[in-house]
């Protein structure tokens, strides 16, 4: 017989969104919905809710948005829903004192295959790296982040073209469907969670600063690619042609062309291409956005703009 949940989910951006949709769309029992404070945002400043409150509040769900999970404000209205259960998704690192607190646990939903890719950037970092596959992961809750004990895993393709846009999707929507087989085997007390095991091969996806982002024309070309696909479109691949800054979101490399100069080197007709050169071959810049100027093809830059060479 399956076990009456009263859940509370946990998320914040677009990526918890579907997670949140699919549990209701299946008729469970969510109580309560935690998420970041509104936040100011545009030319106006104004306060914008985050997109799982956007869900919960059309939905009728209530909503707390504590900026402090340890107060005793906080915890006091997150017990007095009762929850059996909570399920996290894109959220900030919890307190044991929050993911403690239901009977059935706390589990949270993870860009990668666990133990790879423990940290804050799962999916920019597979793609980095050059992955041929990732997916997504749903563990329980314990002190370190992303260290939990694994409950179900699906395995997601990166294809040759994918970059982090491309990826997120995916795993925006396998991740909601994971949630969803996961609550059902806690419903139905099926959940046999296995101990994470690293190696000495274990990856890690720290977080990504700005200067984390800076392109290093001294790698190879397919490394170069694969950086800048890994953080197309967001936070965007950025380098320094010409004396000015640009966000680099597509490339190719060119097979059959080649330059005898230095990493880094521009090579353009200022028409109709803009090659870099690398530490083994060049690429081909394919859209681009120059400092002050919205994101463009690389012709449409060259229309009203021209690199020195």
């Amino acid at each position: 017989m399956a076990r009456d949940l009263r859940i509370v989910f946990m998320g914040t951006p677009d990526f918890a969104v579907p997670t949140l949709q699919t549990l209701v769309e299946h008729g469970y029992n969510v109580v309560a919905v935690i998420t970041a404070p509104d936040k100011p945002a545009g030319r106006g400043q104004k306060l914008h809710q985050s997109p799982v409150k956007e869900y919960a509040v059309a939905q009728n769900i209530p909503v707390l948005q504590p900026t402090n999970l340890k107060s005793e404000a906080f915890l006091e209205e997150l017990r007095s829903f009762q929850a059996n259960l909570q399920v996290i998704v894109a959220f900030r690192m919890l307190p044991e004192v929050v993911w403690d607190m239901p009977e059935l646990g706390s589990f949270n939903i993870h860009g990668s295959l666990l133990p790879q890719y423990r940290g804050a950037a799962p999916i920019n970092w597979a793609i980095i790296n050059g992955e041929k596959e990732t997916g997504v992961t749903s563990f329980f809750l314990k002190h370190a982040i992303d260290t939990g004990d694994l409950i179900f895993q699906e395995r997601v393709p990166i294809l040759e073209d994918d970059d982090f846009g491309a990826v997120y999707e995916k795993l925006k929507y396998e991740g909601a469907k994971l949630a969803l087989r996961t609550v059902q085997a806690i419903a139905r007390d099926e959940v046999k969670s296995q101990p994470q095991i690293t190696t000495a091969e274990t990856k890690h996806a720290p977080k990504l600063y700005k200067e984390t982002c800076e392109i290093n024309w001294n790698q190879p070309a397919p490394q170069v690619r694969n950086f800048i696909r890994g953080l197309s479109p967001y936070p965007a691949a950025w380098t320094r042609l010409n004396g000015k800054t640009f966000k680099i979101f597509k490339t190719e490399v060119l097979e059959n062309i080649t330059y005898s100069s230095a990493p880094g080197q521009i090579h353009t007709d200022n028409k109709t291409y803009l090659h870099v050169q690398t530490a083994t071959g060049a690429i081909a810049v394919l859209d681009l956005q120059m400092e002050g100027k919205k994101r463009m093809p690389v012709q449409d830059l060259l229309r009203g703009y021209s690199f020195n060479g």
